[in-house]
């Protein structure tokens, strides 16, 4: 698989993107990492970005045999995971099955092992976004608080469309959506932040005391300001603080 690495430190991070993202969604956040001290590995999902047009089952297990197989290729041992979103899940499933390759964790707005509850009207706008690409912008815009601009809206959209396939795109939703694994991984010792923005209506920090603070002994959360659901895109500076901050602490 097609692999971006940024920096030649000796602690090895490997970063999965969201459901709308692909690799290429954490252009902004590059600028601002400490490439001496990471090395931070940027992955695709089979039917996004570089990986557009494999095929596959679209499960968070594949995702996370992926993940496992990219270390094993890059001749990472231990490492820390940094998901967005879905990348929260598949993080977490990659922990789940090989707990002791696992530095630390660093969700940013992450889905929970126990999956996501969506209402009738919710299931109806995100299941249309395969197809929809209106549905597709009202989901970001309700995500981050609709306070941003069109123009951006519509950029988030188009990478979107353009970094993913649309069978991958729809399976991956009931993928993380509907997922409980929870039990899994309840009560690790495994050090764990979670990076949520003030705008965001449904990972937010209620959220993450239901399900990540219930689950993980020791776990940090931290709301960012001026910020939604897209902190790599909307405060790449301060995400970038942030997720240092912690990872250098392991």
């Amino acid at each position: 698989m097609e692999l971006q690495r940024i920096g030649t430190g000796e602690h090895a991070v490997l970063v999965l993107h969201g459901w709308f993202g692909s690799s290429r969604a954490w252009q902004a956040l590059l600028p601002h990492l400490d490439r001496e001290a990471f090395s931070y590995v940027l992955l695709d999902y089979r039917g996004y970005g570089a990986r557009r047009g494999e095929s596959g089952r679209f499960t968070l297990d594949e995702a996370a045999a992926d993940v496992l197989a990219a270390a094993d290729e890059l001749g990472f041992d231990r490492f820390s995971l940094l998901g967005h979103s879905m990348g929260g899940t598949v993080m977490q499933r990659v922990y789940a099955d090989a707990p002791e390759r696992v530095r630390a964790m660093v969700g940013v707005s992450p889905v929970p092992a126990g999956g996501l509850p969506f209402d009738e009207a919710g299931w109806q706008l995100f299941s249309g976004a395969a197809d929809d690409s209106g549905h597709r912008r009202t989901i970001i815009d309700l995500t981050t608080g609709n306070r941003l601009t069109g123009v951006w809206l519509d950029a988030m959209v188009r990478h979107s469309l353009e970094n993913s396939d649309r069978d991958a795109f729809a399976a991956y939703l009931p993928a993380w959506a509907h997922t409980d694994f929870h039990a899994e991984i309840e009560g690790s010792a495994v050090p764990v932040k979670v990076i949520v923005g003030e705008h965001d209506p449904a990972l937010g920090a209620e959220t993450m005391r239901a399900t990540f603070a219930a689950w993980y002994p020791n776990l940090e959360t931290e709301v960012l300001g001026n910020a939604g659901h897209y902190a790599m895109e909307e405060t790449p500076v301060a995400l970038a603080g942030s997720v240092e901050r912690f990872l250098a602490q392991w």
